[in-house]
């Protein structure tokens, strides 16, 4: 999904998320070519220069991927301007992004043939190479284990016990809590299917919707790579809203209970608590 090639745009820059994480991610080996803010066109963020629209930055220096740091009223349009200037790859961070927004960004990214991570999300990380997103800096370490998440605290804290244990990453990615993500479980494991730096898989999920689930189905189908899972939210109270928009129980469908035992009868290891990941690695 990204290298250390990958030339980067953050839309919003100008704004304080913007200019901290876009300074995270330069400083973690990003390529960040340019920032887009209409209204701030012709200045600098750091030795950024920004530009009053994606097609004005992506003419001028070229990008394969852009961030989206935008307040959740604007993430629509900004997504949608993104995609329509060329951009194959756009991580979504901003939460509270309304469900329709989300799912008309979704639907015309898969008309132009680009991918969408989020929105809600933390965004991606290849260890050694490049990071998208707001993940912290110091807690990675290169390697060959994926890590996929519907929780950005709970991967940091994976994430850390990995490393700790020596056990390193190929790739991080966050696909977001809402109930509509442009990146799916699914998704993300055909890609590590597909990826020669990968070996094994950690799957972080948590109660609400079907995507476990899914992900379950596939992977006793289709994956050969041994999978490790969790599943956030077994004392949950049905019908409740825990965090994410997306991780709510209903009509009986969601919970942990049933997305542990799907991930277990597909082949997957499943951890009670997040410490038994590096063991059951």
């Amino acid at each position: 999904m990204i290298d250390g090639r990958s030339r980067v745009i953050i839309q919003g820059i100008t704004g304080h998320q913007g200019r901290f994480h876009s300074q995270a991610m330069r400083a973690f080996g990003t390529r960040v070519v340019a920032g887009v803010t209409p209204g701030n066109g012709g200045g600098e963020v750091d030795g950024v220069p920004v530009y009053e629209s994606v097609r004005d930055a992506v003419s001028s220096h070229g990008a394969d991927a852009s961030v989206v740091f935008v307040p959740a009223p604007s993430a629509k349009d900004s997504a949608l301007e993104a995609l329509e200037a060329g951009v194959p790859l756009v991580v979504i961070v901003t939460e509270g992004m309304p469900v329709h927004d989300a799912m008309t960004v979704i639907q015309f990214s898969r008309v132009v043939g680009a991918r969408v991570v989020g929105p809600n999300c933390p965004g991606i990380t290849v260890p050694g190479r490049a990071k998208l997103g707001i993940m912290p800096n110091g807690i990675f370490r290169e390697g060959s284990t994926a890590v996929v998440s519907r929780s950005g605290t709970l991967t940091y804290e994976v994430v850390s016990s990995l490393t700790e244990a020596g056990i390193g990453q190929s790739i991080c990615l966050g696909i977001g809590g809402d109930p509509v993500v442009g990146t799916s479980f699914v998704d993300a494991l055909r890609m590590f299917e597909a990826d020669e730096r990968t070996s094994e898989i950690v799957l972080i999920g948590e109660i609400g919707g079907t995507a476990e689930e899914e992900a379950a189905e596939f992977i006793k189908n289709r994956m050969s790579k041994p999978v490790v899972a969790y599943i956030a939210g077994r004392t949950a109270p049905p019908g409740r809203k825990m965090g994410h928009a997306g991780a709510i129980i209903s009509q009986g469908r969601g919970s942990a209970k049933s997305k542990s035992k799907a991930l277990n009868d597909a082949g997957a290891r499943v951890a009670d608590r997040p410490s038994e990941i590096v063991r059951l690695l």
